[in-house]
């Protein structure tokens, strides 16, 4: 049971961080701390991937019980060789690099001028925030604007299902544990770098990464007994 933890654990952590670097969530967070409290954006995106790992798990570790664990196990190791195969050819391809970002960020500032519109005295505004909890801020609108960008965001990604994928194969809850370790390090990364730091990340050799490490994962399951 503890190998069975620490293997999902790993797992789980590794892909999360190479999944998540350059995707569109990521710049997401980098793009909305550049105009709001970081803290703020860091709690609303850390919460929603917080709740969509949670989530993801538990249909996993259901997966087994409306199908049988030796199918589950089959179902995982072709997932894990699709996403690899996919991914590589979208690394070696090339053709996306940059556009998520340009993507994220043209949608933002259609946002951010929107919301400008409707404000009349920032420096009243950044004095009411700063005479506010940061408990209160919690449940302000650029919370609630971080943490749905996130979710849906993330909702039918790659990494939502190789999670469920790892998550009926593996200790659920080194998954979660590993998962939701992962996204803290990718968020807080882009949070605190920036867009400085999204623009800087070679997204081909991310995705060729991936790509090897869904292979390994396959690879890994079709050794194993189910």
């Amino acid at each position: 049971m503890g190998f069975s933890l620490i293997e999902g654990f790993t797992k789980s952590l590794a892909m999360t961080v190479l999944s998540e670097i350059g995707d569109k969530t990521f710049f997401a967070a980098a793009i909305l701390a550049m105009r709001h409290p970081r803290k703020i954006v860091l709690a609303g995106c850390l919460s929603a991937l917080t709740v969509m790992t949670i989530l993801s798990a538990t249909l996993g570790w259901a997966a087994p019980n409306l199908i049988s664990r030796k199918w589950a196990h089959h179902v995982t190791t072709v997932l894990f060789f699709g996403f690899g195969f996919w991914t590589l050819w979208e690394g070696i391809k090339g053709d996306g690099e940059a556009e998520e970002l340009k993507e994220v960020e043209e949608k933002l500032n259609a946002d951010f001028k929107t919301d400008k519109r409707g404000v009349k005295s920032k420096d009243d505004d950044d004095l009411k925030k700063q005479q506010r909890s940061f408990l209160l801020q919690l449940f302000s609108p650029i919370f609630l604007k971080a943490f749905s960008i996130t979710f849906f965001g993330e909702w039918g990604d790659k990494s939502q299902i190789a999670t469920i994928a790892m998550a009926s194969d593996e200790d659920p809850f080194g998954v979660v544990l590993g998962g939701i370790l992962g996204q803290a390090l990718c968020t807080t990364a882009a949070v605190i770098g920036g867009k400085s730091l999204a623009s800087q990340i070679s997204e081909k050799m991310v995705a060729l990464s991936s790509g090897v490490l869904f292979l390994i994962f396959g690879l890994m399951s079709l050794l194993a007994n189910p």
